[in-house]
C-alpha cells in the first residue's frame, strides 16, 4: 500500500497543485494555466508565465499529467494523495492533535441535517448498515458499501423447535436484528414433541434479550449445577444446543452496497467499464478491499487514492471509509468509492460522522 511521497514542494507549487484540483474536481477538464490565473485573481507573482513554469515542475515530479501536447493538466493518484494528505494535517492543526477521522463537528448543518433524516426509525445494526450504503451512494454520488463484521454478536428473540422425524429436529431462531434462521439439527438421541415445546420455551422465557454465545455457555453451566432439579428438560436442552441449534448466523460478513450507476455514468472507455463491473460484482473482492485498508482497530476515516494495487481496473477510483463501533464493539465497515475527482474534505467528514453515529442508532432510532 502506497504511503507518503519522496517528494517537496515549495509554497508556491503547493498553492498552484491545490488550485488545479480544485478546478479538476469542479469541472472535470484539464486545467490550464489560463484557468489558474484567473482562479488566483492575477495575484502578484502568479502570472500565467509563472505558472506554466510551476506545472511543469510539478509535471517533472508526476503530480500533473497532459493527455495532450495542446491541453492543459490532469492531477495524477500521485498528487491527489498529496492534497488528502495537506488536508488531514490542516484538519489535524484545527481540532489541536486529533486525527482527521474524528472531526464529525466540521460537518456543515446542512449535511449533518440530511444524514441525520436520512438514518430516522433506525433501530438494528443490520437497519444501520443497510441504510449506510444507500445514504453514502447519495452524498457521494459515488458507490456506497457497509460491511459488517462477522463476530458481531446475535441476540435472541425467539427460538422454535418443530421434529420432523426421528433424531431431526427443525430449529427456526429469530434475533433480535429480525434476522430469521432456519436449520435442520441432527441428534444423537430421539426428543419427544414435549421435550422440543419445554426446551423451547425455556429459551424464550430465560434467554430472550442475550447474546447467543452467552445462552449456549449458560446452559451448559446450569446442566452442571441443577442437572437434579432439572435433568430431563435440560439434557434435552443441551442436546439441541449442541447440535447447533444457537450457532452463529450465516458465516462469513454481509456486504451493503448501492450506487453503481454513479459510477458507471462516468465511465467512457467500454473495455475499462466491463473491467470495473467484474471487480465490483466480486464482493469478496471488495470484502478483501476494505478488510486491508480499513483497519476496525483504528478510529480514523481511511483515504486510499488509486485503487490499482487491489484492482486494476479502479486506477482512478479513491476509497474513504472508517469502522463504525459501538462502544469497544466493531460492527463492521462505511465506505465511499467514487471517482478521485472528489469533494475529499466533504466526504471525509461524511464517512467520519455516518461512522460514529452507528452510536446513537444502538442506544434509539435517530431523533
Amino acid at each position: 500500500m502506497r504511503e507518503g511521497h519522496e517528494f517537496r514542494i515549495s509554497p508556491r507549487e503547493r498553492l498552484v497543485l491545490s488550485a488545479i484540483i480544485e478546478l479538476y474536481i469542479a469541472t472535470g477538464e484539464p486545467v490550464s494555466s489560463q484557468a489558474v490565473a484567473r482562479h488566483f485573481e492575477n495575484k502578484d507573482g502568479l502570472s500565467s508565465a509563472t505558472i506554466r513554469n510551476v506545472m511543469a515542475v510539478l509535471g517533472d515530479i508526476g503530480l500533473l499529467d497532459q493527455p495532450h501536447t495542446s491541453a492543459g493538466r490532469l492531477p495524477t493518484p500521485k498528487a491527489f494523495r498529496y492534497h488528502v494528505e495537506q488536508l488531514q494535517q490542516s484538519a489535524r492543526g484545527v481540532a489541536g492533535g486529533q486525527a482527521a477521522g474524528q472531526l464529525s463537528n466540521q460537518i456543515s448543518e446542512q449535511r449533518r441535517e440530511q444524514i441525520d433524516d436520512s438514518f430516522n426509525g433506525v433501530s438494528s445494526p443490520q437497519q444501520y448498515l443497510e441504510r449506510t450504503s444507500h445514504v453514502l451512494a447519495l452524498i457521494s454520488s459515488g458507490l456506497g458499501l457497509a460491511l459488517s463484521n462477522s463476530t458481531v454478536q446475535q441476540v435472541l428473540e425467539h427460538i422454535h423447535f418443530s421434529r420432523l422425524s426421528t433424531g431431526r429436529v427443525l430449529a427456526v431462531l429469530v434475533t433480535k436484528a429480525g434476522v430469521v434462521q432456519d436449520r435442520v439439527l441432527t441428534l444423537d438421541r430421539d426428543l419427544s414433541y414435549e421435550d422440543l415445546e419445554l426446551s423451547a420455551r425455556y429459551l424464550n422465557e430465560n434467554f430472550r434479550g442475550w447474546p447467543l454465545d452467552r445462552i449456549r455457555a449458560e446452559v451448559a453451566r446450569r446442566v452442571d449445577q441443577e442437572r437434579a432439579e432439572y435433568n430431563r428438560r435440560l439434557i434435552a436442552l443441551e442436546e439441541l444446543c449442541r447440535q447447533g441449534a444457537l450457532a452463529a448466523g450465516i458465516q462469513g460478513p454481509t456486504i451493503y452496497i448501492e450506487g453503481m450507476a454513479n459510477l458507471l455514468a462516468g465511465e467512457l472507455d467500454r473495455e475499462r467499464l466491463r473491467q470495473m463491473l467484474l471487480a465490483l460484482e466480486a464482493k469478496q473482492r471488495l470484502v478483501e478491499l476494505l478488510n486491508a485498508y480499513v483497519d476496525a482497530r483504528q478510529h480514523e476515516v481511511r483515504v486510499v487514492v488509486g485503487l490499482d494495487e487491489a484492482m486494476p481496473a479502479m486506477q482512478d477510483l479513491v476509497l474513504i471509509g472508517a469502522p463504525a463501533r459501538f462502544g469497544a464493539e466493531s460492527m463492521g465497515t462505511v465506505a465511499v468509492i467514487a471517482p478521485t475527482r472528489i469533494q475529499y474534505q466533504e466526504m471525509i467528514q461524511a464517512v467520519s460522522y455516518i461512522a460514529r453515529l452507528s452510536e446513537r442508532v444502538l442506544e434509539g432510532p435517530v431523533q
